[in-house]
Parts: C-alpha cells; sequence; structure tokens
C-alpha cells in the first residue's frame, strides 16, 4: 500500500507540472473557507483530476504538501476495497504512519468506485477529522439517492468540462479582443480543432489527427462500458450501443423515445432508460422544448446534444455537416457557461433559448454561414419568437460572419465566446 499512496502524492515530494489553469478553479479557492464536502463532477476526462492538483498545489503553497492526501480510486488497487468503504481507515492510517503527519485535506478521485462511499464521506465530515474532503464522479448519480440524503446541506458541487473556447484561449495567450482580430488565423484554426476534434485536454495536446480521433474514441468506449453499461447493469449491451450511436449521429435532430425505440429495434421504455444512462454519464444532453408548463417540456420531442464535439466526429464526416457541428460547438460553450438552454419548435424553429437567472430570455440562432438563401429562415424564427416569448436579446451566431439584420447581430463564434 505504501508504494500506492507515494505514486498517487507526488506532491509530497514535489509540485505538480504542467498543467492548464481551469476558470472552475478559481471558484473552487473561493469556497474553501467553507467546511462543505467540494463535490466535482463532469463526463470521464474532462480534467476533474486536474483541477484536484491544482488545488493540491494552491494547498501546498500554504501547508506541509504530505497533510494532503489524494486517492484515485479507480486504482486497480482499490479493486479490494469495492465494497468495503471502512477500509479507506486504514488507508488514511498509512498514510499517516508513512508522512509522520495528520491528514488535513483528503482528495478522493471517482469516488462511486467504492460502494457505500457516502457513508464514509458523512462520518469523516461529520467527526471532523478532516479541515476539508473533496470528491469527484463521472455519474451524475454521485449526487443522487443515499448521498442526497445523508450529505443534504453539507457539499458544495461544480461541474467540470472538457476545455472551454476562452480557456483554449488563454493556453495560447489570446487574452483580449484585439489580439482575437490579430491573430485571427489561430483563433480560427482553435475554432476548427473544436468543431472536428472536441477540446479534451488530451486531445487538444495532440497535433495527430488520427490520434485525436482514437483518443476520442477511447473516453467514447470507455464511458459506455464504465459509466453507462457497468453502472447500470445494462444487459442489451447490442442496442444500447446502437442507440448511443443513432444519436451522435442524428445530433440536433429531434426525437420522441418512439421514434428512438423503432430506430433501433427497442421498446420505448428502454429509450427512455438508454437516454437518461446517457445523460448521467455526461456524455448526452436532451434539449427539452421551452414552456413554462414543465409538462408540456417533458411531453414533447426533445434534441440530442453531446458534451464534445469529438464524439460527433466518431459517426460523421467533417465537411457536410459543419452546421449541426458548429450548433453542438454553440451548446457545448453554453452549457460550460452554465446557462439554462432549452429550444423552440412549434411552427417555427428558434435553436435555442436562454432562460436567465433572472427569468428573463435571450434568443440563439445557429448558423455556419448565412446566406441569401437560408436569411429569411434563420431572421424570420428570431423575429416570430418574440410573439411567443418576449425576449431580451436576439443573436445569430456564424463561424466567422459580423453584421446587423433587421436590428439583429450576426456574430462570429469566436467574439461571441471569445
Amino acid at each position: 500500500m505504501e508504494k500506492i499512496l507515494i505514486s498517487h502524492n507526488r506532491h509530497w515530494e514535489v509540485p505538480y507540472r504542467g498543467l492548464y489553469l481551469r476558470q472552475v478553479f478559481q471558484k473552487l479557492v473561493r469556497q474553501l473557507s467553507a467546511r462543505h464536502i467540494q463535490v466535482l463532477q463532469g463526463v470521464r476526462r474532462s480534467g476533474k483530476s486536474t483541477v484536484f492538483k491544482l488545488m493540491i498545489n494552491h494547498l501546498a503553497a500554504l501547508h506541509d504538501p504530505m497533510e494532503i492526501l489524494y486517492l484515485n480510486l479507480e486504482d486497480p488497487f482499490f479493486i479490494q476495497f469495492s465494497q468495503s468503504p471502512e477500509k479507506i481507515y486504514d488507508v488514511i492510517d498509512t498514510a499517516r504512519k508513512l508522512t509522520g503527519k495528520k491528514i488535513r485535506y483528503l482528495f478522493l478521485d471517482e469516488v462511486q468506485a467504492i460502494g457505500g462511499w457516502e457513508k464514509y464521506v458523512k462520518t469523516v465530515y461529520d467527526n471532523e477529522m478532516f479541515e476539508k474532503i473533496f470528491i469527484t464522479g463521472s455519474n451524475a448519480s454521485l449526487l443522487s439517492g443515499e448521498f442526497a440524503t445523508l450529505l443534504t446541506g453539507r457539499y458544495l458541487s461544480s461541474m467540470v468540462y472538457p476545455l472551454s473556447f476562452s480557456e483554449v484561449m488563454a493556453i495560447k495567450n489570446i487574452t483580449s479582443s484585439m489580439q482575437m482580430v490579430r491573430r485571427k488565423a489561430d483563433v480560427l484554426a482553435v475554432v476548427d480543432g473544436m468543431l472536428r476534434y472536441g477540446s479534451f485536454a488530451e486531445v487538444y495536446d495532440s497535433d495527430d489527427q488520427d490520434l485525436k480521433r482514437d483518443i476520442v474514441s477511447m473516453y467514447y468506449d470507455s464511458i459506455l462500458l464504465k459509466d453507462c453499461v457497468s453502472n447500470n447493469h445494462v444487459r442489451d449491451i447490442k442496442s444500447f450501443r446502437e442507440l448511443s450511436y443513432y444519436l451522435i449521429s442524428n445530433i440536433t435532430a429531434s426525437y420522441s423515445y418512439s421514434s428512438l425505440g423503432k430506430a433501433v429495434g427497442i421498446h420505448d421504455r428502454s429509450a427512455r432508460e438508454f437516454v437518461a444512462y446517457l445523460q448521467q454519464a455526461y456524455l448526452l444532453f436532451e434539449l427539452r422544448l421551452f414552456s413554462w408548463s414543465v409538462k408540456e417540456q417533458q411531453n414533447n420531442r426533445k434534441k440530442p446534444y453531446v458534451i464534445d464535439n469529438g464524439f460527433i466526429n466518431l459517426s460523421f464526416a467533417f465537411s457536410p455537416n459543419s452546421g449541426r457541428l458548429l450548433e453542438n460547438l454553440v451548446f457545448s460553450e453554453l452549457c460550460k457557461a452554465g446557462k439554462e438552454i432549452y429550444f423552440y419548435n412549434k411552427g417555427f424553429e428558434c435553436d435555442f433559448i436562454i432562460k436567465n437567472p433572472d427569468h428573463s430570455l435571450a434568443a440563439i440562432q445557429v448558423c455556419h454561414e448565412l446566406t441569401d438563401q437560408n436569411e429569411k429562415r434563420e431572421v424570420g424564427g428570431l423575429k416570430k419568437i418574440d410573439g411567443q416569448y418576449p425576449v431580451v436579446s436576439k443573436t445569430i451566431i456564424t463561424y466567422d460572419q459580423e453584421t446587423i439584420v433587421d436590428g439583429i447581430d450576426v456574430v462570429p463564434f469566436w467574439k461571441f465566446f471569445g
């Protein structure tokens, strides 16, 4: 066990190097004074462990690094503890003996690998065994069921996504509007890369296009098998894979559970369950029709989006689908900005309705290139939405066009999210 602990806790000797600064990190620093358990959620490989390491570096600069313990619970070593959360006490005791220090900060990565972990966390939290506990999970069910019951009022949750466009700009030292204009070729190259390969950090770091796709494919398989099939005991793996592939192949196209079931030859109920598993793993997002009535939202068709464009590249070629790729990229950036998002499609279409915290609404259309052929449709959808729901702003987001059409702002993606 000692060797495992040393390998997991390299910060005991030197700080972690080569980490990208993530925007969520500053939020976590501000919340350090609260004793609440800090929960990080997000799709597998989105950077939760990196955020942990950023926080460990921050804490190690203020305290003895050996008072900080990090455990990756998906390490094969911990399989023996998968149904024995009480064994974590033994791990803590071993760490204390190894370092000669009391553990003040505990980091538990991919905590869902240990069944019953929430009882351990609640106990050590209530006993004030640590000054702060940090946990991550790759499934939305982490904050449901027994965890939510046991730890209500005891935790703060934050989402971690693949790199956002603004984070990539910061990595490339493009940090102002003037720099974006001057280095527009570099900016558009980033947009092109995100459209086709997404923005997982490991994918972004690679210059090999085939390797990029291979990495995303590996992530996809890992999410399906570990976070969906295994966690939910899916028996009909073939149908589950077919439904997942069907959805990412038909991104942005509305569906009902009945139509999904017919498409892959399964019952409507199974289609609903499978979609729920994909959502819980943060791979797929099911966008609902905007309505002030929750019942109407639930009873209408939905639209699928994925958290990272790289997954779409697993299903179809790049060039003929530029509009859908840009629409999905806009969706993922809105998610990363913490927006509450819907769509509208009753008589006319509006790609995104944003519900602001004050309950005001903003409307967004996405169009790769505004032309004489599609201008009437794109502008018309935004004009008509006012007749249904008054909105505070109307915007058309394009790949690289900027103008004003009938009082509506047409804005390049890179300017809107830069």
